[in-house]
This record gives C-alpha cells, structure tokens and sequence, in this order.
C-alpha cells in the first residue's frame, strides 16, 4: 500500500460518474429528435460538457495550477476551431 491520498471522496466521483450517464441519456434522446444542423451542435455541446467532467474530476485539472489550466483551455479552444470550420465547410455544400 502507498501512502497516497485521494484528493476527491468516493461521493464526489460517484456524483461526476452519475451526470456523466445523465448526459449520455441526453445525447442518446437528441439523437432521436431531428433538429436538422443542430443536431451536431447539440451533440457537440453535450459531448463537450462531459470532457469538461472527466478533465476536471477524473484527471484532477481543477486541482493544477493556471499555467496547466490555460495550455489544456487553449488546447480545446484551437480543437474547437478546427472542428467548428470543419461543420462550416460540411454545412455549405
């Protein structure tokens, strides 16, 4: 046994897990409403919610510093981007 310690309780992380199937019910039931484009939107905005969850909780990046938090935020800006032109060019066409 190590004497590491927990940061977050078992309560904490079975909450996270329990929203994190909530928003995988919500996405199942938008995949079955025709929102026409919004649909990928929604999805997306679901999708994104849960990363948020999993980066946040899971991977303890509430708990690092500014520095960390900023280069990953950046990160998921510039993906965002890229996806974003990506609908763009797809929704055009």
């Amino acid at each position: 046994m190590s004497d590491y310690e927990h940061i977050l309780s078992a309560k904490t992380l079975t909450i996270v897990w329990i929203l994190l199937l909530i928003l995988t019910y919500i996405t199942y039931k938008i995949s079955q409403i025709n929102l026409g484009y919004f649909n990928v939107l929604a999805a997306l905005t679901v999708a994104t919610t849960k990363a948020a969850l999993v980066i946040m909780f899971f991977m303890h990046l509430k708990y690092e510093g500014n520095v960390i938090r900023y280069m990953v935020f950046i990160a998921f800006l510039i993906l965002a981007i890229f996806i974003g032109f990506t609908f763009f060019d797809v929704s055009y066409r």
